[in-house]
């Protein structure tokens, strides 16, 4: 086989396989929590109205940390299996295992109080302090870090950090309506994989590659109406891995021209989820509220209550994401002018939308 062949044939099977274990621990994982009442019931600041099974983070996040395990254990034991192509690549993925091994450990504690609080409900300062130190676990640990062209290793873990959270919460919040959270997140790790192919990165890529056969194969029973919610088990590790996405795509290449704004890709890529995280905290720090505080004003629910269903109000975030993340896929092509004119279209459809949600009268 080429080396080309090799990698498609190992994007097939990664991307297959994940979608196949998320689907069959989603199934399973529903019958345990019907089995043992862990279930989402419904309350005042919640837009659904029926039971529904938790525990879909658990699905989600265990194929991921059960993929990355067998590929850790497997370039360790038996490298020299792999064909000479790949073997450069073999060798590196075993000398991230230490930082791969500290994402894990990471993911896992966010997973750990996200399953905790889906169960008993924690404080949200005890959740933001949690996210903070797992943040700063990563920055320093994992080197899972912004550049920006600074050279100062404190002011880039400290941003570092204050992304990981924006991203984490940005999806925590997303997951507010049936298939709005995994479909938005599919979509924002199906570009980021096509910018890590572009860049020639193989492991972010991998990583896309993992995100979005678990998301879609949990997703399966998570489209409206839902057989089984993510919680906040699955939407913290979601936000986590996208943020890691995020930081070490490579943007930037001299080499093929562009200039220094490729590197805010993930600005437009995430533009809807941070219109909503921005407009919610807004919203409730405007009335008095905690914004971590829940309740039915986000995005997905103002659209509702113009009179869209469940499906069309999904599709519809999913459509605004596609559009802006689209744009931010050219970034690195474009000079400074078209930069601008992406910037201003990513605007602009943020506008249209706050313009749809906010206009007419809301059906009851």
């Amino acid at each position: 086989m080429t080396e080309r062949a090799w990698w498609l044939a190992g994007a097939v099977g990664l991307l297959c396989g994940s979608f196949v274990g998320s689907g069959l621990l989603t199934v399973l994982v529903r019958r345990a929590a019907l089995r043992v009442g862990f279930v989402a019931t419904p309350r005042e600041d919640r837009y659904h109205r029926g039971v529904v099974p938790l525990g879909g983070g658990v699905a989600v996040f265990w194929t991921i940390a059960l993929a990355l395990l067998v590929g850790i254990l497997a370039v360790h034991v038996a490298p020299a299996m792999a064909p000479g192509a790949v073997g450069p690549y073999v060798e590196g993925f075993a000398n991230k295992t230490p930082e791969l091994l500290i994402v894990l450990g990471v993911a896992l504690l966010l997973h750990a109080v996200g399953l905790y609080d889906d169960r008993r409900r924690l404080g949200p300062g005890v959740k933001l302090l949690v996210q903070i130190a797992a943040a700063t676990i990563a920055a320093v640990f994992a080197d899972i870090r912004v550049e920006l062209f600074i050279e100062s290793k404190a002011i880039t873990t400290a941003l570092s950090v204050v992304w990981i959270i924006v991203v984490i919460n940005a999806f925590n919040f997303l997951d507010n309506m049936d298939g709005a959270a995994a479909g938005i997140a599919l979509i924002v790790c199906a570009v980021l994989f096509w910018a890590a192919v572009l860049a020639g990165q193989v492991l972010v890529g991998g990583m896309a590659l993992l995100l979005i056969g678990s998301l879609a194969g949990f997703l399966l029973f998570n489209w409206p109406p839902a057989r089984i919610f993510m919680g906040d088990a699955g939407s913290l590790v979601v936000g986590f891995f996208v943020a890691l996405l995020t930081l070490r795509t490579t943007y930037y290449r001299q080499d093929q021209g562009g200039g220094f704004f490729a590197v805010f890709m993930p600005l437009v890529v995430l533009a809807v989820p941070l219109y909503d995280f921005a407009s919610v905290t807004l919203l409730r720090l405007a009335q008095g509220k905690s914004p971590f505080v829940g309740d039915t004003q986000h995005f997905s629910h103002r659209l509702r209550r113009r009179g869209l269903s469940d499906r069309r109000t999904v599709l519809t975030l999913y459509l605004a994401t596609l559009c802006t993340a689209i744009a931010g896929v050219f970034l690195f092509q474009v000079d400074l002018l078209g930069a601008v004119l992406i910037l201003a279209q990513t605007l602009m459809i943020l506008a249209i939308i706050a313009v749809f949600e906010t206009t007419g009268r809301p059906s009851a």
